[in-house]
């Protein structure tokens, strides 16, 4: 893959004034409405068919000054291929500003790869965040692909009802709030239940939104489908294991 959009490339030598100006100008490039060309029906994380789309798995791993960026591209049950960067870590760990620290090393990641996904599942937020310009959102718009962000708490908005009893495959809206850049009471995403397990602790859901090209409705559609065995859904699970992987190779 060599189409990325230069100018949305994240440059962690910007002043955070400057980072702050560039996610505001992707969320407007963003398209939070379905803009795809595939079957969101056809995904899945058991037996493909010649339909089922393809899917890529995105997840970091950190190696003191260095972050481990892994794809995994699977079409259902079948990994198509895996690809990881190492590169040096070049700024901190800020809330609302994840992608100037991840987001280089993942476009390296696929600049890589000789396939183009139909749709990328991120470790992280999507339009849940601040400027409405997640990690999701940021790389999506810059390799101008469907994108959905799926992030284990919420960094911003309000859910309408509580999260707390969700059984596996329930959702709960999540509402734009004064923090946000979208209007109050927005929907940008969806709490969803991913997985409970009987006779232990209840698990917290993840919270799911479009990063680029999806609905927040079918965002949340691809993860349900995405559900396995595990909290994580398959693709973001299988690049955290993959991630994981190549650091403990590294060291």
């Amino acid at each position: 893959m060599t189409r990325i959009r230069e100018r949305f490339r994240p440059d962690p030598s910007m002043s955070r004034a400057e980072m702050e100006s560039i996610q505001r100008e992707i969320a407007r490039e963003a398209v939070f409405e379905d803009s795809i060309g595939f079957d969101p029906t056809a995904v899945t994380v058991g037996t493909r068919t010649p339909e089922t789309p393809l899917v890529a798995g995105v997840d970091q791993a950190f190696l003191d000054d260095r972050i481990v960026s892994a794809i995994v591209l699977a079409r259902g049950d079948e990994i198509v291929t895996r690809s990881h960067t190492t590169t040096p870590m070049e700024f901190p760990y800020i809330p609302g500003l994840l992608s100037f620290r991840e987001g280089g090393s993942i476009i390296e990641a696929f600049e890589t790869l000789d396939t183009e996904p139909d749709v990328i599942v991120f470790d992280g937020s999507g339009r849940i965040h601040y400027r409405e310009a997640g990690l999701a959102v940021h790389i999506g718009v810059a390799l101008d692909l469907p994108a959905i962000g799926v992030a284990k708490a919420l960094l911003c908005g309000r859910p309408v009802s509580s999260t707390e009893t969700l059984a596996a495959g329930e959702r709960v809206p999540i509402v734009a709030d004064e923090e946000m850049s979208a209007p109050d009471g927005t929907t940008v995403g969806h709490a969803l239940q991913t997985r409970q397990y009987p006779n232990s602790h209840r698990i917290n859901p993840v919270y799911v939104s479009p990063g680029h090209r999806v609905s927040a409705d079918t965002a949340t559609a691809i993860v349900d489908r995405c559900r396995g065995e595990y909290k994580l859904p398959e693709p973001t699970r299988l690049a955290d294991a993959h991630a994981d992987a190549v650091k403990t190779n590294i060291e």
